[in-house]
């Protein structure tokens, strides 16, 4: 069942809403939860952490809508909201977006419009989850493959389909933190590794928030993948994503560094197997190949707060990003100089 949360003032809409979902509601395929502002509609986030959607007016009285997407994008990133307002001018829609909204529908609602979006939404959520847990299912598979676990899992069958390889295509990121490694030479342990993990932390998000998994964690850097459709496209949104939130955080006391990232982007075909030791039971499920060393090599040529692609992948984005030619560059184990790119917004 799909819980659902109105933030709307108007009193007669959640009559409205109650009488156009009445069949969804008896069958018990939605449930709706209703806030008469954004303030309101937090506290009953907190009591309902299972809220897929939400559906926000912009003009509310305490907290308007807009701020309650820009919470909700801190606090909340798996659910995802609608916004519905009379406010449709361009302006409006622009800043929903930029604050996380995944979709605008505009007043007198269309409630027939407003059904499909809602679908929409709900099985987008719905994606996102299934790919989280299948990230905390591989990472558990990572950590104990040993024989109890694969008997447990299917013995020999599931043996066999796990040291499975395959030819998959897919775009692989990897994104460094810059220059952090001269504060693991200033400051404690304790504080390095919990500022390192909180940077982590919003880089999974916005990955997983686009349908990526994480390969691994290299130090202070991730290798993310991103298969299925527009992989390459959703993996720039989740680059785009990353450097804007990292940006935008402010200086911990006492420590004077600001973070900034530099990433590397790169698609095509790669092999997707286990790779270690069967005899120490140690495997790791990754992605190798020239595609994938490519993309290593990019984050390698890529400066503070740059997202680097190579002429391949620009051709293929560059009708819905903007992008700068860097100019041509001498990549290790690369015969010719290649030319790059950076993707700007």
């Amino acid at each position: 069942m799909a819980k659902i949360l109105v933030a709307d003032d108007e009193a007669d809409l959640e009559v409205l809403i109650k009488q156009k979902f009445r069949q969804k509601i008896r069958d018990q395929q939605y449930e709706f939860i209703f806030a008469a502002d954004g303030n309101e509609a937090l506290e009953k986030i907190l009591l309902h952490p299972d809220v897929d959607i939400v559906l926000s007016d912009i003009n509310m009285p305490g907290m308007d809508g807009l701020t309650l997407l820009s919470h909700l994008s801190v606090s909340s990133p798996l659910i995802k909201s609608v916004i519905v307002s009379a406010y449709g001018d361009m302006d409006n829609i622009r800043t929903a977006m930029n604050r996380g909204a995944f979709d605008f529908i505009t007043k007198p609602i269309n409630f027939q419009d407003l059904s499909l979006t809602m679908e929409k939404t709900i099985i987008h959520v719905a994606q996102i989850r299934a790919t989280l847990k299948a990230i905390k299912e591989n990472n558990i598979l990572k950590m104990y493959v040993d024989e109890t676990v694969l008997n447990f899992m299917g013995g020999r069958e599931f043996e066999s389909s796990l040291m499975a390889n395959e030819v998959i295509e897919a775009s692989v990121v990897f994104i460094d933190i810059c220059c952090f490694t001269a504060i693991s030479e200033t400051e404690s342990p304790d504080i390095v590794v919990k500022l390192l993990n909180s940077y982590f932390d919003i880089m999974v998000k916005e990955i997983i928030a686009q349908g990526g998994y994480i390969d691994k964690f290299i130090g202070d850097a991730i290798m993310a993948v991103f298969r299925g459709e527009y992989h390459l496209d959703r993996a720039i949104e989740a680059c785009l994503a990353v450097r804007s939130h990292i940006e935008k955080l402010p200086v911990v006391a006492g420590i004077s560094f600001s973070p900034k990232v530099s990433i590397g982007i790169n698609c095509g075909e790669m092999i997707s197997g286990n790779i270690g030791s069967a005899n120490l039971k140690r495997l790791d499920y990754t992605v190798i190949g020239d595609t994938v060393n490519t993309a290593q090599r990019l984050q390698s040529a890529a400066k503070e707060s740059q997202i680097i692609i190579n002429e391949n992948a620009y051709q293929k984005v560059k009708e819905s990003f903007t992008c700068k030619k860097v100019g041509e560059v001498v990549l290790k184990n690369k015969a010719q100089p290649m030319s790059i790119y950076e993707v700007m917004d």
